[in-house]
């Protein structure tokens, strides 16, 4: 009998089927079951981008500015580091006389200051050499405590110097002769004993717990 050619048929049958099954299929490489390969009609999905933040970062805290307000107390240093003080402009008072003086510029300004020693010993103001007290009007002008008639300008109770004793506080005054323009407001500069500004705005009005009291001895 001659089976020959129908054995050759069903080997060939059975060959292109198994052909097929490899095309369709994908051996996952470790001998387990298998997948199907994606074709160009059934992409696989692309990985979802990572989303992009749009927020701005937030803003640093600007720089204090070193310069306080009235009321607010700064610690100072005397010479040679000696005698330290917290000084405390307290009231601001304008004038146009100061106990029977007459200011050469205009205006007298009147700044009321609380002083206590921080020390282990008596402490008084020691500002470095050019240092010391200063109006800085608006316009940038320099005017220093005790210029123009304002150094013949005294007022009961409010001492211009002397020792403080540790623990102690002392109320005291410094008068700036001014032009009506820098009498607008301006900053008060101390320039302690190590050199280092201390810095306060002041407004252009009367202001402060001691007004009355100030005004009363001004005679104005």
């Amino acid at each position: 009998m001659r089976r020959t050619p129908l054995l050759v048929g069903l080997v060939t049958a059975a060959c292109l089927a198994l052909t097929a099954c490899e095309t369709g299929l994908e051996d996952d490489g470790d001998g387990g079951d298998t997948k199907p390969s994606p074709s160009a009609s059934h992409p696989l999905p692309s990985p979802s981008p990572s989303p992009t933040s749009t927020s701005s970062p937030t803003p640093s805290a600007s720089a204090a500015s070193g310069v306080g307000d009235l009321g607010e107390p700064a610690r100072t240093v005397g010479a040679g580091t000696i005698g330290i003080l917290e000084i405390t402009p307290t009231t601001v008072v304008y004038g146009a006389q100061g106990g029977g003086v007459a200011p050469q510029n205009g205006v007298f300004a009147v700044v009321v200051l609380t002083e206590t020693s921080l020390s282990a010993n008596p402490a008084d103001e020691e500002p470095a050499p050019g240092g010391g007290w200063q109006w800085v009007g608006a316009d940038g002008s320099v005017v220093a405590a005790g210029g123009g008639s304002a150094g013949q300008v005294s007022l009961d109770g409010y001492p211009a110097s002397g020792a403080i004793q540790p623990d102690d506080t002392a109320v005291r005054a410094r008068v700036f002769d001014l032009t009506p323009a820098q009498a607008k407001g301006g900053r008060l500069v101390y320039t302690d004993g190590t050199e280092a500004e201390h810095e306060w705005e002041l407004p252009g009005t009367d202001t402060g717990p001691e007004v009355a009291d100030v005004k009363a001895k001004l005679g104005g």
